[in-house]
């Protein structure tokens, strides 16, 4: 297999084409920077680190490239800007990408880790090293000393002899032998002198050198010595790093899987393969890139699903090989072939073991993305489902996530483990309420109950979040939401963050009393549809995130869970729980968790969807149980220092609230301002059945009339109906929490 020396050549006829630009560039130059292009990276105590003078490679892929003719490059991308504008052409970077400012940091970490490593490796070997020098050295003086012997003697004096003799002339014999006898009496002298310079001078050098350049110049003979000594194939160093296999892309390779895999044409113009930019290393020089025009009428989908026979036609693992969707046509694309398998590289442990505060308005550092970019995931305003087969990260990275918010003192967490497992149990440190299981157990007396009651919790906590916010004035809170100050002003001990840890939610809504399993149906929709405007994030994790339930229960759950809008799916038994965990626009756009790799190199690997236009590979950053012991340690010691560590981590223990009307009756309204009688009783008696399950709009119309709240027409499906507003309901509210 061969490589050539340009990078990119136009596919078409024999002949060049008119508008192709020969370029020729040093062997193995780079098309961006047209430097010698530097051997892959490698891995050294998890640090990448890049090959050079210090590094063998165990396996070369490509064979050389015979020498001939410099190949046509497409001048799709000019090396020059020829105009302004829309239409300017795109410029070959000035500065090269390792060595621009963004990426400057990580081109020093990877040199210095390199060096780190080999000045490591090298002074652990060194007493040997010492050996092998000393008697590599030993043997270049033999050589040296027999060199010298071999010279005085004349080498081959007794063939030239022998073949006179053999011949019979004697005259030519004896002008030869007095020839030697004479060469040998001169170099004889040559020797003496030099035996006499080493036997007088070397004692005199020795006496009168200074100890410093005594020891540089006996170091530097044996240097010399022992490279002269050394046996044919040995060094007296060792080698610190071994480059892997890697593929080097070439136009012809690229080409070669794209019409294997059925993607193009090269014999027809209308299905031929272009390319949009020059073949170069990617800034990290992890791989090598180019963006691709598919022929008219090929799409994205059509390459996603060839992605493996364009793995199989460019000779690589399908693990190498990633694409990413251009913005400007839909037959566009950037294919990245990487060097090794990235996600097999872990991503490292995370740098919360620092142990200092986060803030859950800041961004998770999730992990790496395929091309060792960082991958960060914002909690804020949105919910987050993670899915996948069991032992796969799954609940280590939901934990990942839970740990930065037990970091911030300010958010209140409720921790629900529907598993009943370890690995949420330090959450005990710091959770406002935590329910583990579904039945009784040692960890948990009643955890349905209790689940209940946090579910009930958190719905106060929406509404007390709400009128607060109602309350302050435009200059506090200019557009009545919850801000990063607010939530940890301690005049507003109310406005917390709430996370919300549904670890297994799906057994939940699979309980033996299918009125209890719509209860926290209804209750788990409700908050995840009000809840984020008011500071609650949920993070749920399952393993069955389809075919749960029936009925409303059903419904519920899968409106429930279609409602994240992250999603984290690791590996997935099939493509249907990969939709269940994505959603079928994921499939649709190419992306299916059940096709990441397998193997243990792979845990925590997985696709991270909906978090921004892009949908990453991502390696999450591990924290083991010591470690998230440790994180949450700490995370206790904040929260006790800023006086935020309150409910089950302070010594409370979970109580079933007490019924109230009015707090229930406004939550039943949801988003409405007025709803009839009849509508607001149906919707407390559906959401609220241990304590409405029999109520009537007569039973509800008294009540709410006796605390206050006025009977009011309501214009409801086209007809006027009595009933209530919503206003009013959180004024008689207040009212009688002031008058308390």
């Amino acid at each position: 297999m061969t490589t050539t020396e340009t990078g990119v050549s136009t596919p078409g006829p024999d002949q060049p084409r008119d508008d192709a630009q020969v370029i020729n560039f040093p062997r193995g130059a780079t098309e961006t920077t047209g430097r010698p292009q530097d051997p892959p990276p490698m891995v050294v105590d998890g640090e990448v680190v890049t090959a050079g003078a210090d590094t063998a490679y165990e396996i070369e892929l490509d064979e050389q490239p015979p020498a001939g003719p410099p190949t046509l490059v497409d001048t799709t991308t000019p090396a020059v800007v020829v105009a302004s504008g829309p239409a300017a052409g795109t410029a070959r970077p000035i500065i090269p990408p390792q060595l621009r400012p963004e990426n400057l940091k990580a081109t020093l970490a990877r040199l210095g880790g390199r060096a780190w490593h080999i000045s490591r490796y090298h002074a652990v070997r060194s007493p040997w090293y010492t050996l092998k020098a000393a008697a590599f050295a030993t043997r270049g003086l033999v050589r040296l000393l027999a060199g010298q012997v071999r010279w005085w003697w004349v080498r081959n004096s007794f063939t030239l002899e022998q073949h006179a003799a053999d011949t019979k002339q004697l005259l030519e014999w004896e002008r030869i032998h007095r020839q030697i006898k004479a060469t040998r009496a001169w170099r004889g002298c040559v020797l003496a002198v030099e035996a006499a310079a080493v036997l007088i001078g070397g004692p005199l050098l020795w006496s009168a050198l200074p100890s410093f350049w005594l020891t540089v110049g006996v170091a530097g003979a044996v240097v010399a010595l022992a490279r002269y000594g050394r046996p044919a194939g040995q060094t007296v160093l060792g080698t610190a790093t071994v480059a892997p296999r890697f593929r080097k892309l070439n136009a012809d390779i690229v080409l070669r899987a794209y019409y294997a895999a059925g993607l193009g044409h090269p014999s027809k113009p209308d299905q031929q393969i272009q390319f949009g930019s020059p073949m170069a290393r990617d800034a990290r020089n992890i791989g090598s890139q180019v963006v691709i025009d598919l022929p008219w009428g090929k799409g994205w989908s059509d390459v996603m699903n060839a992605k493996e026979k364009l793995a199989s036609g460019l000779d690589v693992h399908v693990n190498q090989v990633f694409l990413t969707p251009d913005r400007s046509s839909t037959r566009r694309h950037t294919l990245f072939v990487a060097d090794q398998d990235p996600l097999a590289i872990p991503a490292g442990r995370t740098d919360m073991l620092d142990c200092k505060p986060r803030s859950i308005w800041r961004p998770v550092r999730f992990g790496k993305d395929e091309r060792g970019a960082l991958v960060e995931l914002v909690l804020m305003w949105v919910s987050v489902l993670v899915g996948a087969q069991p032992r796969k990260g799954k609940t280590f990275s939901a934990r990942l996530i839970a740990l930065h918010a037990a970091l911030d003192p300010y958010v209140k967490l409720f921790i629900v483990d529907g598993k009943n497992s370890p690995d949420w149990a330090k959450f005990r440190l710091v959770a406002h309420r935590i329910v583990f299981g579904t039945h009784p157990n040692p960890n948990d007396d009643n955890p349905v109950e209790n689940l209940l009651a946090v579910l009930d919790e958190i719905l106060d906590h929406i509404e007390k979040v709400n009128q607060v916010l109602a309350t302050l004035p435009v200059t506090v809170c200019p557009e009545g939401k919850l801000t990063e100050e607010l939530a940890r002003d301690p005049r507003y001990p109310d406005l917390r963050v709430v996370v919300l840890v549904m670890e297994e939610f799906q057994v939940y809504f699979e309980t033996e009393d299918q009125d209890v399993n719509k209860q926290i149906a209804a209750k788990l929709s409700r908050i995840q549809a009000v809840g984020p405007s008011a500071g609650v994030c949920i993070l749920s994790s399952s393993q069955k995130p389809s075919g749960v339930g029936a009925g409303d229960v059903g419904r519920l759950f899968n409106r429930y869970r279609d409602n994240h809008a992250v999603r984290f799916a690791l590996k997935c038994g099939n493509r249907l729980v990969s939709e269940a965990v994505l959603g079928g626009d994921a499939y649709a756009e190419g992306y299916d968790a059940s096709s990441l790799p397998v193997g243990k190199e792979y845990l925590g690997v997985g696709l991270l969807y909906g978090q921004s236009d892009e949908t990453p590979t991502v390696r999450t950053f591990l924290a083991d149980h010591a470690d998230a012991e440790k994180i949450l340690i700490a995370a206790r010691a904040h929260r006790e220092r800023v006086g935020t560590l309150t409910g089950m981590a302070a010594g409370e223990e979970i109580e079933r609230q007490v019924r109230d009307v009015l707090a229930d009756a406004r939550t039943a309204f949801g988003t409405d301002t007025r709803l009839p009688w009849q509508i607001l009783a149906s919707r407390m008696a559906e959401s609220m059945s241990e304590h409405y399950a029999d109520l009537t709009a007569d039973a509800i119309s008294a009540q709410l009339r006796g605390l206050g709240v006025p009977s009011v027409n309501v214009k409801w499906d086209g007809q006027v109906l009595k009933g209530a507003k919503a206003a009013d309901v959180t004024a008689a509210a207040t009212r009688r929490d002031t008058e308390k």
